[in-house]
């Protein structure tokens, strides 16, 4: 039983929980522009017949089925309502100037209250990689319920290597790269 309770409280220490923000009012200030969101095609390189989970790109632009995912690549599950999730960004910006002819690197948000408040999130926190919109949670079967999580993807779709928990540093992402995926950044 105890061994139950300490998994449990571990779970919710290591999750986060989301809250509502209502960001529809008109006087809401101008964003600082520093990332971009990006069109997600070019991260799909296979089209697989319709049934699976899709996910829209946070673009706007028409979204892709999960299985689909190939690497090598990372996938880092966020919402911008998560602390944890805010406070490992600037660490997968740095690491993605250094990575990127290298290695893909996909973002999944999870759970915002709209569109806009995700989108705004990644323009204001210098977010340049393709980024996968989930509002309802249809990705849990794939991703799991807490956040932050990071996928590190195999060439042939397999996972390497799940991360749970913050990503503390550009070289700890430097470090899980070369020895799940065997690139060298």
């Amino acid at each position: 039983m105890k061994k139950i309770v300490l998994a449990v409280s571990l779970l919710l220490l290591t999750s986060c929980s989301q809250t509502s923000i209502n960001s529809d009012s008109n006087d809401t200030p101008a964003l600082k522009q520093v990332g971009e969101v990006i069109d997600c095609a070019e991260i799909f390189q296979e089209k697989l017949p319709t049934g699976g989970t899709t996910l829209d790109c946070l673009d706007q632009s028409q979204g892709a089925q999960l299985a689909a995912l190939r690497g090598p690549m990372i996938v880092n599950v966020w919402g911008s309502w998560c602390g944890p999730c805010v406070e490992e960004i600037p660490h997968f910006v740095s690491f993605y100037e250094k990575a990127k002819s290298t290695v893909q690197l996909v973002g999944v948000n999870v759970e915002e209250a709209n569109l806009k408040d995700a989108q705004r999130f990644v323009i204001e926190n210098g977010i340049t990689w393709p980024n996968l919109y989930d509002s309802d949670g249809r990705s849990r079967q794939f991703f799991g319920l807490g956040v932050p999580v990071t996928w590190f993807i195999a060439p042939d779709g397999d996972v390497a290597y799940k991360h749970i928990g913050v990503i503390n540093s550009e070289a700890q992402l430097v470090e899980l790269t070369q020895k799940y995926l065997g690139i060298t950044i």
